[in-house]
């Protein structure tokens, strides 16, 4: 077991409702980060996996964060950790990233990834994903090295209270390339609704869809219905004259519903009930594209993840996230 407290700077205050969240960062099995709030006690107990050795966490709350804490496991004994929010005074960011081989796309595994003129210093993991965390405010260059390859070297901003992600290509030393870096900024709202973390693991493993605001923004739809309905086993059902006040339904999850399966929706995290009724309402009227900044798209049950389960999620869940 895994005991986790999340404390105020000094240790004295529990912080409730504070965000743990929790990489394995030993283990094959491509388990999914854990990101769950504590009880009103600050608390939170975890179960550990049978195979995990070792594990790296911190606390969010707001645009406040801990320290990152690296627990080295030994079965059958309970483990307690305390994690300290630091003040908003602390003007410091995060980096995560992923390195690849810009001619293989294979992860790099143990490179060393540090900003320069810091102490600390982050090595990729079996994926090839880092974490910087505590990274001062401002501009600084990114330094990566790993032997048979070319060092990058490359400037990022590092906003305070927002997580950077980087994507990294390394050069082979013996080939004459230059090394590829894209940049992103994550949205604050959606880091701390574990958005990305979902976006992640569940391209990674499929049968879901995610869309940004960018997504959104290079489309340009109308309504958010018709948008969604691009999803293959997802179509428009029960529309107006117009096409406006569309229900959405899944076709592929109940072949004994006549017309399909309606699917369940979910805003800022809020189940929406009372869609498709007399009224004819639909998420058409509750929120304009222009005001997303992001969609999660379930069509199978099987993939859905664990916020959005149940029995009332069978015929597939669309997770709409608002600016």
């Amino acid at each position: 077991m895994l005991r986790v407290v999340v404390l105020d700077e000094v240790g004295t205050i529990p912080i409730p409702t504070a965000t743990v969240v929790l990489r394995w960062t030993d283990t094959d099995q491509g388990r999914r980060p854990v990101r769950q709030d504590v009880e009103s006690d600050g608390g939170l107990v975890l179960c550990v996996p049978p195979d995990a050795r070792q594990a790296t966490l911190w606390a969010e709350f707001g645009d406040a964060s801990s320290e990152e804490s690296v627990v080295h496991i030994a079965p059958g004994t309970l483990h307690e950790v305390e994690l300290r929010l630091r003040s908003g005074s602390v003007r410091t960011g995060r980096l995560i990233g992923e390195v690849r081989d810009a001619l293989t796309d294979r992860p790099v595994v143990a490179a060393a990834v540090s900003v320069v003129g810091g102490t600390a210093v982050a090595e990729t993991n079996r994926q090839g994903r880092f974490i910087l965390s505590g990274v001062p405010v401002g501009v600084h260059e990114l330094a990566v090295r790993h032997l048979g390859y070319a060092t990058l070297a490359h400037t990022v901003a590092v906003l305070r209270g927002v997580t950077t992600e980087v994507e990294i290509g390394l050069a082979p030393q013996p080939v004459e390339m230059a090394p590829i870096v894209a940049v992103a900024t994550r949205s604050r709202r959606l880091e701390v609704k574990g958005f990305y973390e979902r976006k992640y693991w569940g391209e990674l493993i499929g049968g879901a869809t995610f869309l940004t605001e960018a997504d959104i923004e290079r489309r340009r739809p109308i309504f958010v219905s018709h948008m969604i309905a691009d999803e293959p086993g997802i179509r428009l059902g029960n529309c107006g004259l117009r096409r406006t006040n569309c229900q959405l339904v899944n076709i592929r999850a109940s072949s004994r519903m006549a017309g399909g399966c309606p699917v369940k929706f979910y805003l800022d995290g809020t189940p929406v009930r009372g869609l498709g009724g007399r009224r004819g309402e639909s998420i058409d009227d509750l929120v304009r594209p222009t005001e997303i900044a992001g969609i999660e798209i379930y069509v199978s049950a099987s993939s859905l993840a664990a916020e959005f389960g149940g029995s009332a999620s069978q015929c597939g869940v669309v997770a709409i996230w608002t600016k």
